[in-house]
């Protein structure tokens, strides 16, 4: 048996969704409120203020980051294959974080930019010290964000053939193949 989220937890994902969802404008205080099913004093126990709200949605994305760039740092396949392969949007708790986050950046939050600044700087810190090469690591920094933001924005499957797929879909196998020839291979 599991046992339900907390109110706060609850407030989080209300406020997640509503950012995904109907974007920043409708994710008002009272809003989240209603769709966490928790009065405006119960939101307002846990957030003190809409600002308060996105700082929490800031800490949650960086705990989720932070687990993510562990799994990275000891992939077998190395880091660059890791963050290509996971950039394809699977709707897991840390993609629809980063959605909601994405949706906040795109405003004048100065805060949730700097954080996606510092995470992205530790992913390619991280495929850096594998590939040894700047230009190679920027090069699969943004092969990987292509994927997110294509598969983000616009839904486009994945599949594991060797070309895209008639719908368009794309071949993250294929990508990776192009990855171990820029120079990541496996680890040693």
């Amino acid at each position: 048996m599991t046992t339900p989220p907390s109110a706060r937890a609850r407030v989080l994902q209300a406020y997640e969704d509503l950012l995904i969802n109907d974007g920043p404008r409708a994710a008002t205080l009272d809003a989240v409120a209603a769709a966490a099913g928790v009065s405006k004093g119960g939101l307002l126990y846990h957030f003190k203020s809409k600002e308060a709200l996105t700082a929490g949605l800031i800490e949650k994305m960086r705990e989720l980051a932070e687990a993510d760039f562990a799994l990275m740092a000891k992939d077998p396949e190395g880091c660059a294959n890791y963050y290509v392969r996971t950039s394809v949007f699977g709707g897991t708790t840390f993609d629809r974080t980063v959605v909601a986050a994405m949706r906040l950046a795109q405003g004048d939050d100065t805060t949730v930019r700097a954080a996606f600044s510092e995470m992205h700087e530790r992913w390619y810190q991280l495929i850096l010290g594998d590939i040894q090469d700047a230009a190679v690591a920027r090069a699969v920094m943004l092969i990987g964000d292509g994927l997110y933001y294509n598969a983000a924005l616009f839904g486009l499957p994945t599949h594991a053939g060797n070309d895209a797929g008639p719908d368009g879909s794309v071949d993250v196998r294929s990508l990776l193949t192009v990855v171990a020839r820029m120079g990541s291979g496996a680890r040693t």
